[in-house]
């Protein structure tokens, strides 16, 4: 059965992380996608663990793609592209601002060659503005969305967190937009363009706990404890592990849990407020009784009373945690004779119209000749 966006043809111009993950989500809900790359390819192939110029990151980003690799500046690229263009439902781009018009590619000649197209261009800061010509990592966009600053050490000193996540959330927060770009396009012809900010999609993301001291205006409530400061791992007696209890039954499910039945039933600690002015007295003994118990017997416990809980897993038990092999989660393509490449399998399930596991990534360059061929155009393009 076909994917949901079946039919759907991507110009991929994108590369490193963000604009390519946004890509490979909608190849895998059924949409074709081309990814184009200059000669020197995306730097992300060479990142890495890799085999030849296929990186596990490249991979995982570029999954189930066609490649074509091809010089924008020759008059040959400029015509390859532009046949692209003039047949896709969306354009992908993540150049810096005005790189695509100084490639002769500007939204007005795309959208003259094809009226209905879906223009995505993915940026920094955005098109303009006072740091629209800064060069943009992630790094970057966590510093200054404010995310850096939700993660202090213990001398309050902000840091990253370990994960492409500004990138990541752009990705998402692409895709959503181009899905709901073509629900307007299917409702009224119109293709339209999107910008889509790094900096935007990173706030947007913070909003709802790091900026909530920052919501009311007038008249607004004092402080409260920032959010991130409420959560912290606990020792168990062979590893960690991650609990949480915002509601009164939630705490006693923990408290059963871990043995501690007097705490359970105690009727001052039924509420918030009741636990934090409290929580010298039953903080303690939570931990001990957690620092006392195996991973396995807390997780066995966890389940029995319905508590908030989780074994804090190495990168390695990811893929053998019982939830996520139940899940079906992690899925391996054959990448031919690089050997097979484990992935994850697309996080959305659609009863309907299911999203398939990507195929392969493409080598540079891999489908230019049928690429060309369906254009019409010979190898010279490439």
């Amino acid at each position: 059965m076909a994917g949901p966006l079946s039919g759907i043809r991507v110009v991929d111009l994108s590369q490193i992380v963000s604009g390519p993950m946004a890509a490979a989500i909608l190849a895998e809900q059924g949409a074709e996608v081309i990814k184009v790359e200059s000669p020197g390819g995306d730097p992300v192939r060479v990142l890495g663990p890799r085999k030849g110029d296929l990186s596990a990151m490249f991979i995982a980003v570029n999954r189930g793609k066609r490649g074509l690799c091809i010089d924008l500046k020759s008059p040959a690229g400029d015509a390859a592209l532009a046949a692209l263009v003039a047949r896709a439902d969306v354009l992908i781009e993540n150049f810096r601002p005005g790189t695509l018009d100084r490639l002769g590619f500007p939204y007005e000649r795309c959208a003259a060659l094809n009226p209905a197209l879906v223009f995505a261009s993915i940026t920094g800061f955005g098109p303009d503005g006072p740091y629209s010509n800064i060069r943009v990592y992630d790094p970057v966009i966590q510093a200054i969305s404010g995310l850096a600053a939700s993660q202090t050490d213990l001398k309050g000193a902000p840091s990253l967190v370990r994960s492409l996540i500004a990138d990541k959330t752009t990705a998402l927060t692409a895709a959503q937009a181009i899905t709901a770009a073509l629900f307007h396009r299917e409702r009224t012809g119109q293709g339209q363009r999107l910008d889509i900010a790094m900096l935007d999609a990173t706030v947007a993301f913070n909003w709802p706990d790091v900026m909530y001291n920052h919501g009311f205006l007038d008249d607004p409530p004092a402080p409260q404890p920032e959010y991130g400061d409420l959560g912290r791992l606990w020792a168990a007696a062979d590893g960690m592990t991650a609990v949480g209890f915002m509601q009164g039954a939630e705490f006693t499910a923990m408290m059963r849990a871990v043995g501690l039945d007097d705490l359970a039933g105690d009727p001052r600690l039924k509420d918030v407020a009741g636990r934090m002015a409290l929580r010298a007295e039953w903080a303690p003994r939570l931990a001990e009784a957690l620092a006392a118990t195996r991973l396995d017997d807390l997780m066995t416990a966890f389940i029995r009373e319905g508590a908030v809980g989780g074994r804090v897993n190495s990168r390695a038990e990811v893929v053998t945690d019982p939830q996520v092999v139940h899940n079906d989660l992690i899925v391996e393509v054959d990448h031919g004779r690089h050997g097979r490449v484990r992935g994850v399998r697309p996080a959305a399930r659609f009863a309907g119209t299911p999203a398939r596991v990507a195929g392969p990534a493409p080598r540079l360059g891999q489908h230019n000749a049928e690429i060309l061929a369906e254009l019409g155009l010979g190898d010279e393009a490439s």
